[in-house]
């Protein structure tokens, strides 16, 4: 119940979103000619413009790798996840894995961490694409997901614009302290104009505020049927035992700081890979265990993709020195 009412009241938002469009739309091309009909349909077409749900694009310093370049990586991505990803992209600094739609034909897009990526054995590489693959959302998580945005936006716009405003009065209370009415002032009507944008966002901002909370609570009720519907998704293609180290390693971030050193030794990438592999099978008695792999990514495919990725982790380890 909680979960249809969570997908009506976002259909509600996204509609007022398509209302503003159309109406501002409609009263410009009524009567074209007409300077009323710009000056009234142009605000509202630009209000539901600002609010249209983003069709989601990739972060700026990701880079998209060619798949005749990466053709390992490219069959290592199409094995562990459906459906399988038209494009794969890296980025140096971020550790985050994920699974993303993107741009209007929203194509289906893997943009891989270089650090966290770099830090693992093939077994939990494999548990690291599962989990990105069953992170991604489904079209109702998605219709909510975006109309919580839409009234993000809403409540910035009607709420936030009161520090500025305060600042521009305040600036304006010192040019008449200053001026010894003198100089030339702001008028009353910069004053009515903000006394009308003050009340149409105190209108406003109530319903868009409860709105915003009933949703947010709806959305809350079903976070825990999303994870459990995640981990069913990732243990199909990785164990319990491999998920929960992956999310043991994330969680304190140790991983970085061995890399972080052997960069400041001046190690290369081949080398602090190695390490890596070398810390990976090292068990608690101090003997060193078999290469791991798994079904979907073995540690020869790994080797073949850590290959082709060689110059992107030179690149990223100059910068692993920024990361906190």
């Amino acid at each position: 119940m909680k979960r249809v009412s969570a997908l009506l009241l976002a259909s509600v938002v996204h509609l007022l979103t398509l209302a503003f469009a159309v109406l501002g739309a409609w009263a410009i091309l009524r009567e074209p000619g007409s300077l009323v009909s710009w000056v009234i349909g142009a605000p509202i077409l630009a209000v539901g413009w600002a609010l249209r749900p983003r069709l989601g694009r990739l972060p700026a310093d990701a880079e998209v790798l060619d798949r005749s370049r990466a053709p390992e990586l490219y069959g290592a991505a199409a094995r562990v996840g459906v459906p399988r990803p038209r494009k794969i992209a890296v980025r140096d600094l971020a550790a985050r894995t994920c699974y993303e739609r993107v741009g209007l034909a929203r194509t289906p897009v893997l943009v891989i961490g270089l650090p966290l990526w770099l830090a693992l054995p093939p077994t939990l590489r494999a548990a690291l694409l599962a989990t990105a693959y069953a992170r991604q959302p489904t079209g109702g998580e998605r219709l909510v997901g975006e109309a919580l945005n839409t009234l993000e936006a809403w409540r910035d716009a009607l709420l936030d614009s009161a520090a500025p405003l305060k600042v521009r009065q305040e600036a304006q209370t010192a040019i008449t302290a200053s001026s010894l009415g003198v100089a030339h002032q702001p008028g009353t009507a910069y004053e009515v104009a903000g006394f009308i944008g003050r009340l149409f966002g105190r209108v406003l901002g109530g319903p868009v505020l409860l709105t915003r909370y009933a949703l947010t609570r709806l959305a809350r009720a079903g976070e825990d049927q999303a994870k459990a519907r995640q981990r069913a998704l990732a243990l199909r293609a990785a164990s319990a035992e491999e998920l929960a180290r992956l999310e043991e390693l994330t969680a304190d971030g140790g991983y970085l700081a061995p890399m972080q050193a052997a960069a400041l030794r001046g190690e290369s990438a081949a080398a602090i890979r190695q390490g890596v592999l070398a810390r990976s099978r090292l068990t608690d008695d101090g003997v060193l265990a078999a290469p791991p792999g798994s079904e979907l990514l073995g540690a020869g495919e790994s080797a073949l993709i850590d290959q082709e990725l060689l110059a992107h982790y030179t690149r990223a380890i100059r910068g692993f020195g920024l990361i906190s």
